[in-house]
């Protein structure tokens, strides 16, 4: 696997560990102390490692908005599909304006 392509695949994984991270959030918030710590720092810290890696070929703002962008669009669905967070048609349009920039951001490095 070209280095390159490894880093744009670790740079995916690193916005799924950011999914956990905020996961985790969600757990401490509902009073699951244990799991939402562990879920916590093992996907933020995950996610920052990962990242820090792909950015040794990919440039620092497209990797950034990518990496927030596989968060935000994530943990948006995530809470749209397991705690009832609204689906209203107006958000699920500015979450297709977030996938629609970060595809135009690679395309445009």
């Amino acid at each position: 696997m070209e280095l390159t392509t490894l880093h744009w695949f670790l740079l995916i994984v690193s916005g799924a560990f950011e999914i956990v991270g905020v996961a985790g959030f969600e757990r401490l918030h509902r009073g699951q102390r244990a799991l939402g710590l562990a879920l916590l720092v093992g996907g933020f810290g995950g996610s920052l490692g990962l990242l820090s890696i792909a950015m040794r070929s990919i440039d620092m703002g497209v990797a950034y908005a990518v990496f927030t962008g596989i968060g935000t669009l994530g943990s948006t669905l995530m809470g749209m599909l397991f705690w009832g967070e609204s689906r209203r048609p107006l958000r699920l349009a500015f979450v297709g304006m977030i996938v629609a920039a970060v595809i135009g951001l690679k395309l445009a490095s």
